[in-house]
């Protein structure tokens, strides 16, 4: 499709760390032509972003309040950002614009954008999350490769509104660009997102925190420990301690978001765990191994 027939011409990424910035770079190699334009709340970033070519504008945040600054709109900061962007947007924008954001929980997002957007005379708002990242973030580590093979979720808001033939149209042609990053798209009901990934992301990310803190705490003081723990540790300590390097302020507004899911599966870990110790002696052990290896191999 020529830049002429697609309804997409104008995106706007508000947050360009390593997601944003690889949305922007992702946008590029699959041959959006149109302008990319970002905002971020770290100038440096920012920069970074221009730098690698993932936005070809950097805005102030009034431009970037501007309603008729693009026409797709990626909120790709933290969740508890992108539920005040939503509020500062859903005010301005046309019932002819699209919004759309790659947030790690949605329940709380699905909740707000049901209040503000899709309704008529609001602009139309599909929820997203791309299932890419890397233990460390920031734009300079964006890749237009990062979605290839991944998983986008979207949680859809149903209604009973007739859509802008506009905003539809740009929603068709983002999920088209989804795919044209290379992502799969997948559709869920936002509270059964959040309780899957609370399993699947969200209590990995904590396990390997409280593993990679509590072998800091053992050994922190022990110049002879941790030279040994460094030297004998190996790919299955650096594999569950790899996501121990993530940053609490990626992590913060998933928790703050999801915590009920995340305690639920904080618990049955718990138990499991209990379970496990005491069993060390027992045929139960040998049952444990049994039911993993037969996970994994699915």
């Amino acid at each position: 499709m020529s830049q002429a027939e697609n309804p997409m011409k104008k995106v706007l990424i508000i947050g360009t760390g390593l997601i944003g910035a690889s949305v922007g770079l992702a946008l590029k190699a699959g041959g959006f032509e149109g302008e990319v334009s970002g905002w971020d709340a770290n100038a440096e970033e920012l920069k970074k972003a221009v730098e690698v070519r993932a936005i070809d504008r950097a805005l102030t945040k009034n431009e970037a309040l501007d309603p008729d600054i693009a026409d797709v709109f990626v909120l790709a900061t933290p969740v508890l950002p992108i539920l005040d962007w939503m509020q500062r947007l859903a005010t301005g924008l046309h019932e002819s614009q699209f919004v759309t954001d790659v947030g790690s929980t949605k329940l709380e997002i699905v909740a707000m954008a049901s209040k503000l957007f899709n309704q008529l005379g609001k602009a139309r708002f599909l929820p997203g999350h791309p299932m890419a990242g890397k233990e460390s973030g920031g734009a300079a580590l964006a890749e237009a490769t990062l979605f290839n093979g991944a998983t986008w979720l979207f949680t859809p808001i149903f209604g009973d509104y007739t859509p802008h033939p506009e905003a539809l149209a740009l929603e068709m042609e983002w999920r088209k660009s989804v795919v044209r990053m290379g992502a799969v798209m997948r559709e869920m009901d936002p509270a059964w997102h959040d309780e899957v990934c609370a399993w699947v992301s969200h209590l990995p990310q904590m396990l390997a925190t409280a593993l990679s803190a509590e072998l800091e705490d053992r050994f922190a003081g022990d110049r002879e420990g941790m030279a040994a723990v460094q030297a004998i540790g190996g790919r299955a300590l650096r594999e569950m301690t790899r996501l121990g390097s993530s940053p609490y302020s990626m992590w913060r507004d998933v928790a703050m978001t999801n915590p009920k899911a995340i305690a639920e599966t904080l618990a049955a870990l718990e138990q499991r765990l209990a379970h496990v110790r005491e069993n060390l002696k027992t045929p139960e052990l040998r049952d444990e191994f049994a039911k993993a290896n037969k996970f994994r191999a699915k």
